[in-house]
């Protein structure tokens, strides 16, 4: 009922940027937060950067400064700016979005598969 897909991982040279897209289709009432996290191999999956439906942006200490979230509510489309990337930024990028499906009074949280960034020289 629905998808969330993510795209524009790459590879990337150390102080290069890349930017990030991930799309919520289906049956959606209303979407709340939008969030994109990342999961380094070896490492637990981190919070990266998230942005409420008021608008309301937060970054993990590693990205502020960096990184830029922003959405686009009429398109349930969620972006992430990268610039200054860094090789520790290496990971798959998954976008989190929380919804409610239509007819439901309820949210929950639905995952993308996950896009590759690796940033090397």
């Amino acid at each position: 009922q629905v998808q969330v897909v993510e795209s524009g991982g790459g590879s990337v040279q150390p102080g290069g940027s890349l930017g990030l897209s991930c799309v919520a289709s289906g049956s959606i009432s209303s979407i709340t937060f939008m969030g994109w996290y990342r999961q380094a191999p070896g490492k637990q999956r981190e919070s990266v950067a998230g942005v409420t439906g008021g608008g309301n942006t937060n970054y993990a200490d590693s990205v502020e400064g960096r990184f830029a979230i922003s959405r686009d509510n009429a398109q349930n489309t969620v972006y992430l700016q990268m610039s200054s990337l860094k090789p520790e930024d290496t990971a798959v990028y998954y976008c989190r979005v929380d919804l409610a499906l239509s007819g439901a009074n309820y949210y929950r949280a639905y995952w993308g598969q996950g896009t590759q960034v690796t940033v090397s020289s």
